[in-house]
């Protein structure tokens, strides 16, 4: 079932999705942004597990992302400069020396086109969005659709597919903050987590990707055996001082470039689980070590440090500029169709 409710701003409108378990999903045309994720922990209480805010109109002033669409290239180019076909780029420096997500008005900040619609055992939104030659710098007019659709087996479906008339650059994901405890005054450090990442991607102190495929072995990035997230987050690491925190990419183990399930995470308190399932080549874990105390948190108070994640399915950060890393290069004859899926359940203790 799905139903949609303009605000007080008529150009904003929430969009609602819900399945026959209960599950109940909101998205705004703004963004594209999930506002809200309402889930039963194991006692079948619904609570809403998604970072935002209640007030549609608060996603018009700036706030990290909650929920949003991102690209036209998500996460950081350094400099914020590519060369495509002998031609040198400059896009906005929107964080610090870096592009981040797409510059100053992403794919975050603007109106989509929304259609519902309903399948067997489905009810999704359909996303559309034309992002003009020029935009934000970026070359090409980029026809970009994003397919949400919730399943009846408790399944997020998130298809993204995009075409251009000119050779350009993709990066596409999903930056949902996730709190499986329900409580946005509670940190996730007591999440379990595990990745199917046998490597990660080490940054300089700009943030942006040395360029190696470092091992996770006997290091705080290994999550190939579940632990909780803040278990080694306070190892004397440089890695974890450069991101004050976790806030980098790992390389998924998916030889095959089919859709693979990439992480699991259990909140031992609630029951719930979140599985990422993805056939893009890397997972950037954020534990939302930027949050600061000045946004207003749905159940009251702030949000605070790491009191949300995002595990955003992605090609690797500062790909243009690194040519051993997965292309993102989208040309006139091609077609980009990737796809990524939450799934939620619960455990019993």
């Amino acid at each position: 079932m799905s139903t949609s409710v303009s605000s007080k701003n008529k150009n904003l409108v929430t969009h609602s999705l819900e399945n026959n378990q209960g599950i109940k999903i909101q998205v705004l045309n703004l963004g594209g942004i999930i506002s809200a994720i309402k889930t039963p922990n194991r006692n079948g209480e619904l609570e809403d597990i998604a970072l935002g805010f209640e007030n549609p109109e608060q996603y018009l002033s700036e706030h990290p992302y909650f929920g949003a669409i991102i690209g036209r290239f998500g996460n950081r180019l350094a400099n914020g400069q590519f060369i495509l076909e002998d031609c040198e780029y400059q896009l906005a420096s929107n964080n610090g020396f870096n592009h981040l997500h797409g510059g100053l008005k992403g794919f975050d900040k603007v109106l989509w086109e929304v259609e519902s619609f309903e399948e067997k055992n489905a009810t999704g939104l359909k996303l559309s969005y034309l992002s003009k030659d020029g935009e934000e710098g970026y070359p090409g007019n980029l026809w970009v659709t994003v397919i949400y659709t919730l399943t009846d087996d408790n399944i997020l479906k998130v298809k993204y597919q995009a075409k251009t008339d000119k050779t350009t650059i993709l990066n596409l994901t999903q930056h949902s903050y996730f709190n499986l405890s329900g409580d946005f005054s509670k940190q996730i450090l007591d999440h379990n987590l595990w990745l199917n990442a046998d490597r990660f991607l080490p940054v300089n102190t700009h943030q942006i990707p040395t360029g190696v495929y470092q091992n996770v072995a006997d290091s705080p990035f290994d999550f190939r055996t579940s632990k909780t997230i803040g278990r080694d987050i306070e190892v004397e690491n440089l890695q974890l001082e450069i991101g004050k925190g976790y806030d980098h990419c790992w390389v998924v183990n998916n030889e095959e470039k089919t859709l693979v399930k990439a992480a699991e995470v259990y909140h031992p308190h609630s029951g719930r689980v979140l599985e990422v399932y993805t056939d893009q080549p890397g997972i950037q874990l954020y534990t939302g070590n930027f949050l600061d105390n000045s946004l207003p948190s749905k159940s009251g108070g702030t949000y605070g440090p790491q009191s949300g994640f995002c595990l955003e399915t992605q090609h690797f950060p500062d790909a243009p500029n690194q040519p051993h890393f997965p292309s993102t290069i989208l040309k006139p004859n091609e077609f980009f169709s990737s796809e990524t899926w939450f799934k939620f359940s619960t455990k019993k203790q």
